[in-house]
């Protein structure tokens, strides 16, 4: 097998791409922004996980240790809004949002993460981080809650590539108390009718930036490896987090590596819930498996904006059926003793195609070159079976040890419960079949088969019993 150099990220710090180098050995340090729990998760949220989900996946088999951590912002007008439409309590809502969204990753197949750590419950931290904010000068009172003074932090602006004099003039949560337009609320005062907490400065609420850096300093320390979020949460959310973080602890960088995905698009229009334009989560579940969603969004190199449409799940959901036919057809070979004819090339395309899979993971999660040998394994199984019933077990060991290790770090279930079921009800009807040609019922038994034929499913008579394979449909 070819050697390869090693891992390599686009870092959005440093606007190139760099070789990956943990600050611990072979630990890694990775959060990711999480979702705000007021209302069910879309295709854009989806893109994100399932991405991230795919660079831990990686990384784990890459061989490094990794602490992953994807917070829960359950603090937020957002939140406090919806919970008074539906006359809730605001952390109740957010309970129940929280639940959906993990059980919609579960159902996508992402890994749950080491911690989905709740904002509120790092109050401590975040009075912590605000008294150290103020005591170092970063940070000032007015009667409307605690600011950021932006132009006590130099580097503000080195994230997005902004010039402090265009982000001062950029008016971020308007408040004539404020020193600087750009400032941002590390604590708001809020009326003691709504919801919220007793601080040294007011009754309140967080600051969205500040619970984010509570979390991380919490678990990680001062400087960490990877951060990854949205594209859109650049600036004002990154940025503000360097700054926090950076004022606070003295530092740099925070964070090493910093990951952004594109937008997700209807139309060329960003997908989300302000806008009305969101497909959930749930909804594309009802339509197609984890492995057809998961192709979908991996199919798209992460950095670049992708649009949404179904005809492009349609398309990935014959890509998915493809590799699940693959994996179920290769388990159906018959193990020899000895090397099959045409098993030699096989084990050599899957070998080619692993070196493949591995340079596109390799370079910055390069997933859609991933995903082409991926392919590439897959139609050099499909093209084996359709002419082979036999393969050695060496032969079969490295061919499936390949198909899997792609699978798994993609995170593609190929022993679904439903491919299961559906592997038991072929044989059920296989066994009917076997029980009306042994009753000499020709013509039940030939409808059967041609029955099964036109969904794919071909039958093969031989001196021990039925054999049955799954044809590519065309």
């Amino acid at each position: 097998m070819t050697a390869f150099a090693g891992l390599q990220i686009y870092n959005t710090r440093t606007r190139k791409i760099e070789v990956f180098k943990p600050l611990t050995g072979k630990r890694v340090f990775m959060f990711v922004c999480g979702p705000t729990v007021y209302d069910f998760s879309h295709v854009g949220h989806a893109r994100v996980f399932i991405f991230f989900d795919t660079v831990a996946k990686w990384l784990k088999f890459s061989g490094y240790s990794v602490f992953y951590i994807v917070n829960i912002t359950d603090v937020d007008d957002k939140i406090v809004n919806r919970a008074s439409e539906e006359g809730a309590h605001p952390l109740e809502l957010a309970r129940r949002y929280e639940r959906y969204f993990i059980e919609d990753m579960l159902r996508l197949n992402v890994t749950a993460p080491n911690l989905y750590p709740r904002a509120s419950d790092y109050l401590k931290e975040i009075f912590e981080q605000i008294e150290g904010l103020l005591s170092k000068g970063y940070a000032y009172v007015t009667p409307s809650g605690v600011y950021f003074d932006i132009t006590k932090f130099e580097d503000y602006g080195k994230l997005s590539g902004r010039r402090p004099e265009e982000l001062r003039v950029h008016r971020i949560e308007p408040d004539p108390n404020k020193r600087n337009p750009g400032d941002f609320a590390l604590w708001r005062v809020r009326p003691q009718n709504e919801f919220g907490w007793e601080s040294p400065w007011g009754y309140g609420r967080p600051g969205w930036h500040i619970e984010d850096t509570a979390i991380t300093i919490k678990h990680f320390g001062a400087q960490y490896d990877i951060h990854g979020g949205a594209v859109e949460l650049i600036f004002p959310h990154h940025e503000a987090e360097i700054a926090q973080a950076e004022s606070l602890t003295g530092v740099k960088p925070f964070v090493n590596y910093w990951m952004h995905v594109g937008l997700l698009t209807v139309d060329g229009v960003k997908m989300s819930k302000s806008l009305g334009n969101y497909v959930t989560i749930r909804d594309v579940l009802k339509r197609y498996n984890s492995n057809a969603v998961r192709l979908f969004i991996l199919q798209n190199y992460y950095r670049r904006p992708m649009d949404f449409s179904w005809e492009a799940l349609d398309s990935a959901a014959r890509a998915a059926s493809r590799v699940e036919t693959a994996a179920l057809r290769l388990k159906q070979l018959d193990i020899v003793d000895s090397k099959v004819e045409g098993e030699a090339a096989l084990t050599k395309e899957a070998e080619e195609a692993w070196d493949g899979f591995v340079e596109g993971m390799n370079n910055d999660f390069n997933t859609p070159v991933a995903l082409s040998n991926l392919y590439r394994l897959s139609s050099a199984i499909n093209d084996y079976t359709n002419r082979e019933s036999r393969i050695s077990l060496e032969g079969m060991n490295r061919v499936s040890s390949l198909l899997n290790n792609m699978a798994y770090v993609l995170g593609l279930r190929l022993e679904e419960d439903e491919g299961r079921l559906a592997q038991d009800l072929i044989r059920l009807i296989v066994d009917v079949r076997a029980v009306l040609r042994s009753r000499k019922l020709w013509d039940l038994a030939d409808r059967i088969r041609e029955e099964l034929k036109s969904l794919g499913i071909e039958l093969q008579d031989t001196p021990t019993g039925t054999r049955w394979i799954i044809r590519n449909k065309k």
